[in-house]
């Protein structure tokens, strides 16, 4: 019977191993050997000092898994990412012998072993996971090597150049080194040369596309030393669909919408004012609306200059139809004046005529003309054609620009420009559409692919 005992007790002492195929019995460990192996290590163990202290610098491995981005904060210029970030290192205190190759520890180990002092120096905010447990592992080698993975989620700043908004690509970057050892104590280096990222259909990017990422490593001289500095680019591009929905298209049309007053009578005051004052309006709150996604930046982004160019636009429009209005109105007056004083001077030189044909004979001397016989002097008055024309008072024909139909004769020399105001319409519906469509073909060019 104590055969058959201490077969059984050997029997339970080992456990089936596959070995190339072949079945042997492999010693089992128990939890206790687990616990005295623990204790071995820790005993005498202080987590105070680094691994090989004052022998070499200890060396970190460090790696990143992505679980996701977004959103990105343009107003605050921050971005939120939840990572895993993983250290390994090896220390020579934490070397075994025993049947196992690895221990899997759980978070309760970290804090009593050295762990590496590392903080990420552009993260505004920092958290890690702790529920349901703290999202930490920690697994031993025999041979010393340590692995420590925890999950965290960081906002991290992202100063944004703004001047080709909303085209706008940019490179965010995350930073980490060691806090208080310098390049001679703490040497960081990427385990993998390039950093993993999960599926990015559930990524909150919303209004950037994910392009790619990008590791580097550097040195970064401070008054305190020499830091080993690792980073990672996030490189996103701006998508423009939200933007031409609510501030492109808008702007567009309205600057459309200011050019039907060229078609409508210059004689419709209240019509053609309403229209140019809420094309304005409307202008100056597309333009308040754009800003309020965006910082106070000092600088003109391109959405602004787009903006600007279209209430210039609307504006013109509007100023358009003021000088328009202007000149004919005072056009009529003065017509209406002269023909008043006209009136008043034709009465009187008629009254002349009659007394002087009442002293002297009147000699028609041909078609067009007249003599007139006054004290015994003849006079050859022209008779004004029909079509005789005079400027406005105080307007020379021989200026540069000449606004009346009236300036007809003497006033137009080589390299004169006539521009009459009862056309100005005309010209303002091929003008404007024409400048328009040109500002649009500039601008669209040398932001995209310029």
């Amino acid at each position: 019977s104590l055969i058959t005992f201490a077969n059984k007790v050997e029997d339970e002492d080992y456990e089936d191993t596959a070995l190339n195929k072949t079945w042997v019995l492999a010693p089992r460990v128990h939890e206790s050997d687990v616990t005295n192996i623990l204790n071995t290590l820790l005993k005498g163990y202080d987590n105070k000092l680094r691994p090989d202290m004052g022998v070499r610098p200890t060396v970190i491995e460090t790696d990143i898994y992505v679980n996701s981005i977004g959103p990105v904060d343009a107003i605050n210029m921050e971005y939120t990412i939840d990572i895993f970030f993983a250290q390994s290192w090896s220390d020579s205190r934490l070397q075994f012998n025993s049947s196992m190759k690895v221990l899997m520890l759980n978070s309760n180990m970290v804090g009593k072993i050295w762990i590496p002092d590392t903080f990420f120096r552009n993260s505004r905010k920092s958290d890690a996971h702790w529920i349901t447990t703290p999202n930490r592992l920690l697994r031993i080698w025999n041979n010393g090597k340590v692995l420590y993975t925890l999950r965290l989620t960081i906002n991290a700043e992202c100063y944004l150049h703004l001047h080709d908004f909303p085209m706008d690509e940019h490179s965010c970057p995350l930073e980490f080194s060691s806090y208080g050892y310098p390049n001679n104590e703490i040497v960081y280096r990427w385990k993998r040369k390039s950093v993993e990222v999960a599926d990015q259909r559930y990524w909150r990017l919303y209004q950037f596309a994910f392009i790619g990422l990008r590791n580097a490593t550097d040195i970064m001289h401070t008054q305190s030393g020499d830091y080993v500095l690792l980073t990672v680019f996030f490189d996103l591009s701006r998508r423009m669909g939200y933007f031409t929905i609510q501030t492109y298209i808008p702007c567009s049309l309205t600057v459309v919408l200011s050019w039907v007053s060229f078609w409508i009578n210059k004689d419709a005051v209240p019509a053609r004012t309403s229209l140019g004052i809420t094309t304005v309006l409307t202008m100056t709150t597309l333009s308040t609306i754009s800003r309020k996604s965006l910082p106070k930046v000092s600088y003109v982004t391109a959405m602004d200059l787009f903006v600007s160019v279209c209430f210039i636009f609307v504006f013109a429009a509007l100023m358009e139809y003021g000088t328009l209005h202007y000149f004919v109105s005072n056009r009529k007056s003065s017509k209406n004046k002269k023909k008043s004083l006209n009136q008043r001077l034709s009465r009187l030189f008629m009254g002349i005529i009659v007394m002087s044909l009442q002293k002297s004979p009147v000699i028609d001397v041909g078609p067009g003309s007249t003599l007139i016989q006054v004290n015994n002097i003849a006079h050859l008055q022209e008779q004004r054609d029909d079509y005789g024309y005079e400027c406005l008072d105080g307007k020379d024909c021989s200026s540069f620009f000449c606004c009346f139909d009236e300036c007809r004769s003497g006033g137009w020399r080589q390299g004169r420009i006539h521009i009459r105001v009862a056309k100005i319409d005309s010209y303002s519906r091929i003008f404007f559409p024409t400048a328009f469509g040109l500002f649009n073909l500039v601008y669209w060019i040398g932001y995209l692919y310029l």
